[in-house]
């Protein structure tokens, strides 16, 4: 059973690594904002490809933005003297983890 149990575990932790950066209504609004600028290449090259710059700047922003707070609510209870629980650490490992592989794969 601690089998069973252990498998389910990693099941969930591989679920959660697999979970998107956004909410669905931010990923709604990039990828209509992703569409836009795609059909937009045919009569304003120039313009598309610096919306899309604009673009990739906002995402990474939002995603340097979301890592710092995370950051910042752990440094907040060290400071204060708490510790983080080993479940709150391990959490904020595995999105580590999971952003990282996401950023290295082919």
């Amino acid at each position: 059973m601690a089998t069973e149990e252990k498998q389910e575990q990693t099941e969930r932790e591989e679920s959660r690594e697999d979970q998107a950066l956004f909410d669905d209504d931010q990923l709604t609004g990039y990828n209509g904002r992703w569409k836009e600028i795609q059909s937009g290449f045919v009569d304003e090259p120039r313009e598309a490809v610096e919306q899309a710059d604009e673009l990739v700047a906002d995402l990474v922003r939002q995603i340097t933005a979301s890592f710092s707070e995370a950051r910042t609510t752990l440094e907040n209870q060290w400071a204060e003297g708490e510790e983080a629980s080993t479940e709150d650490l391990r959490v904020a490992l595995m999105r580590y983890r999971a952003f990282f592989n996401r950023l290295l794969k082919t």
